[in-house]
């Protein structure tokens, strides 16, 4: 069987690699990085109401070579774009053309976890995983018994890995019970003949409890299948062949996922030259965001006036279809032109302020024509209400979460929009960071969703928080400095997620 080839094969390779690289030395070097992880492969798992581990494989026993042009770190960047849970690397080289560099380059390169797949038959292999970089192992009980699974999910555990306990029948996945698995992976294809039943993880489901995590393995192409899935209470698949054999993974994982029913808005904020400005007309976000407020992203009002004016007069001349103001000497005139043809939808214009009087908010937004002003410093309710009764323009409240009490505060705010951003000391947004997601599951009000959102995670925010919208700006940044490709590519991407 092949199975039992793999197992022999493993044994000499990693004797050999014994032999390169001392047992002890790697158990030291294993031992030297941080074992308080947090498992985040099992975090991730978690996170959806369904997640993908995408698989980065070069070929199989069943198929032969699958991809013979193989670019391992787009594959797997693209993989993290379109919204993967965890990415499963392959490391075997024999059967499947594995190579451990695959998994250390794209460890370090992303940001999602990544799994080890292998077939694990030392603690040594363990050890290696953890010091090339992953954040999970697989454990495959055809090829161990329950004590050696158990010593070995045990000394994972020690490190801050996660252990995937792949069974294929009843007896194997009582095995993965047995040694105390918290991730449970079938596998529907048989690796003792290779022949496939996508049914295999429906049938085996019920014999384990639902609080563990429930991963089904191989022959899943469908949305179809996909919903068997959901509908049988398994809340992750595992897929290789299927990804690996689409052009666009992008498009592959949204087509698979399913519609998310609803397009998130897109405010890109931070916005500050004139230069910019053509690329965000050709992105079409929502909104535009002018950061008054002291930042290396601040404009002045007169800046600001420009960079309004400038937008609604390139907006008007790519998008109108009849007669715009081309000519039109204010952003006022241009502004007019846009309420006047109410089908004509133009990009918002949102002023972003910290602890600004009334008076002064009420004569900008004025003077630039901005559409929102936004509140992200220590505001409250009754200055949001102050602000409201001098000015129609929106008004939202930027609020910085570090638990779902700090949104809950908020719940009842006359504030026509609040936007969530990670919690930050000595800064008021714009600094990349993210803050915990989960928090916001039970809040039950639009809202913008902000911090360290970019083209990397956008497609799991999108889908875990089912946000009004999206506010992005370092996320469009290279080198703190706003990129024309980055802001084009953004928007296409949140598009094709909501599709």
């Amino acid at each position: 069987m092949i199975l039992d080839k793999i197992v022999e094969a493993t044994k000499i390779r990693v004797a050999q690699e014994k032999e390169v690289e001392m047992p002890k030395a790697v158990k030291a070097a294993a031992l030297a990085l941080p074992s308080d992880t947090g498992f985040p492969f099992e975090v991730a798992l978690r996170q959806q109401d369904f997640n993908f581990i995408c698989e980065v494989k070069k070929a199989s026993p069943s198929k032969g070579i699958i991809a013979e042009h193989f670019p391992y770190l787009d594959i797997a960047k693209e993989y993290e774009v379109a919204g993967a849970a965890a990415i499963s690397v392959l490391t075997e080289p024999d059967f499947f053309k594995g190579d451990k560099k695959y998994l250390q380059e794209i460890a370090s390169t992303v940001k999602i976890p990544v799994l080890r797949k292998d077939f694990i038959i030392d603690e040594y292999q363990i050890y290696q995983a953890k010091v090339w970089g992953a954040s999970a192992i697989l454990l495959i009980c055809a090829c161990l018994d329950v004590p050696t699974l158990t010593k070995f999910r045990e000394l994972a555990d020690s490190l801050g890995l996660s252990s995937l306990v792949e069974a294929h029948d009843e007896k194997e996945v009582q095995m993965a019970i047995d040694c105390g698995a918290r991730i449970i992976g079938v596998n529907n294809r048989n690796l003792k003949d290779f022949t496939v039943d996508v049914q295999n993880s429906v049938r085996l489901r019920n014999l384990v409890q639902d609080d563990v995590i429930f991963v089904s393995e191989s022959g899943l192409e469908t949305p179809e299948d996909i919903q068997v899935l959901r509908d049988n209470n398994i809340g992750v698949a595992l897929m290789g062949e299927t990804f690996m054999r689409s052009p666009n993974k992008v498009e592959k994982l949204a087509y698979l996922y399913g519609p998310t029913y609803y397009t998130p808005k897109v405010k890109m904020c931070g916005i500050s030259k004139v230069d910019t400005i053509p690329a965000v007309v050709e992105a079409k976000p929502n909104y535009m965001g002018l950061v008054f407020a002291p930042s290396k992203r601040q404009v002045t009002v007169d800046q600001a006036k420009t960079l309004v004016e400038e937008l609604h007069k390139q907006y008007a001349k790519t998008y109108s279809a009849v007669e715009a103001p081309m000519n039109a000497g204010t952003a006022q005139d241009s502004k007019e032109f846009v309420q006047e043809n109410p089908n004509f939808e133009s990009i918002k214009t949102v002023g972003v302020f910290v602890n600004e009087t009334v008076d002064n908010l009420v004569a900008i937004a004025n003077e630039v024509n901005l559409d929102a002003v936004q509140l992200h410093g220590d505001e409250d309710e009754a200055f949001i209400q102050a602000l409201k009764e001098k000015t129609d323009v929106e008004v939202w409240k930027a609020v910085q979460i570090r638990s779902a009490a700090d949104a809950e505060a908020w719940i009842d705010s006359s504030a026509d929009m609040l936007l969530f951003d990670a919690y930050h000391k000595d800064e008021r947004g714009g600094t990349g960071e993210v803050f915990d997601w989960s928090c916001l599951d039970e809040f039950e009000r639009p809202f913008m969703l902000a911090g360290g959102i970019d083209s990397t995670n956008v497609a799991r925010a999108i889908r875990t928080v089912r946000p009004y919208g999206i506010d992005i700006s370092s996320g469009i940044e290279t080198d703190g400095v706003k990129d024309d490709e980055k802001i084009k590519a953004f928007t296409n991407i949140v598009r094709t997620i909501a599709h």
